[in-house]
């Protein structure tokens, strides 16, 4: 049964993991793509205490790369840093350019983040929450929206299944309600690259097949890329086309994310045998079929 006030297409957006993102490219294919960001030495100290220790990443058109690791590990701290909300050493560059050198509204255009937690404290309504996501493309503050915005923000409240929650206070939606309504509101903002910290760790099972789901079918548009921190290894492999692993502060595997996210490479990071964790956890199932 349906969630009420759920789109068809967006349930259908969930309905299969298999379909969310498209194939990769194959191993020897020649790789044109555009590098979205580049990441180099990255380190960030709060006092004495380094958080990050020089990490060094690239991310490129039609990638999903997944931050995975421990509490503790650093992978929030990154995305802060690409984002703007932490102060760090090293250099960040977007799609060709010095991140710092980018002015706000220009930035906006490009980089998309979207929360796992949002602080909410005024009655806006749904819909003007998810036009605010046009504000980057506003020629000024009494400028009226156009109709490219109109159209863009049709699109995302379409995709993201909220039409008969426009008129609703932020403040009566649920956790699944309200990551939908901020997932909108990036899509209407329309940015090159998402950057994810953690979106989905406090929703219904459904709500976090269909944000993913959602996300990967954003992906499928040229041109664009994906940063996600998740704590889930499991959406990691299903979605993540490349994965960071992370160790106190430091990288100890990068590149595709299936080889990254190996039995070796985990075991040695969370101190346990993690894939036979899962198979555990699956076999529960399984003998229930």
């Amino acid at each position: 049964m349906s969630k009420p006030g759920m789109s068809v297409k967006y349930r259908e957006a969930g309905a299969d993991i298999g379909n969310a993102l498209a194939a990769p490219d194959a191993p020897d294919a020649p790789d044109v793509r555009t590098t979205m960001l580049e990441v180099r030495d990255l380190t960030v100290r709060y006092g004495d205490l380094v958080i990050v220790d020089q990490v060094s990443f690239r991310v490129k058109s039609g990638q999903w790369l997944m931050v995975v690791g421990p509490n503790g590990a650093g992978k929030s701290t990154i995305v802060g840093a690409i984002s703007g909300g932490v102060s760090y050493g090293g250099h960040i560059e977007c799609i060709g350019k010095d991140i710092k050198a980018y002015k706000p509204q220009s930035i906006a255009k490009i980089i998309g983040v979207l929360s796992q937690r949002y602080s909410v404290s005024y009655p806006f309504s749904v819909g003007e929450v998810v036009r605010m996501g046009r504000y980057a493309h506003s020629k000024g503050l009494f400028a009226g929206g156009s109709d490219a915005d109109a159209a863009a923000v049709a699109r995302a409240v379409e995709l993201t299944g909220l039409e008969s929650f426009l008129d609703h206070s932020v403040l009566t939606l649920s956790g699944g309600e309200l990551q939908r309504t901020f997932l909108a509101q990036l899509f209407a903002q329309d940015p090159k690259l998402l950057i994810l910290d953690e979106p989905t760790n406090h929703l219904d099972l459904v709500y976090q097949k269909q944000v993913f789901a959602l996300i990967g079918e954003w992906l499928k548009t040229p041109g664009r890329a994906v940063i996600s921190v998740v704590h889930d290894l499991s959406l990691a492999r299903a979605y993540g086309t490349e994965a960071l692993l992370l160790h106190e502060g430091r990288i100890v595997a990068q590149g595709a994310a299936r080889e990254t996210l190996s039995s070796e490479n985990l075991n040695n990071v969370y101190a346990m045998d993690v894939f036979e964790w899962m198979r555990t956890m699956l076999a529960q199932w399984r003998e229930e079929a």
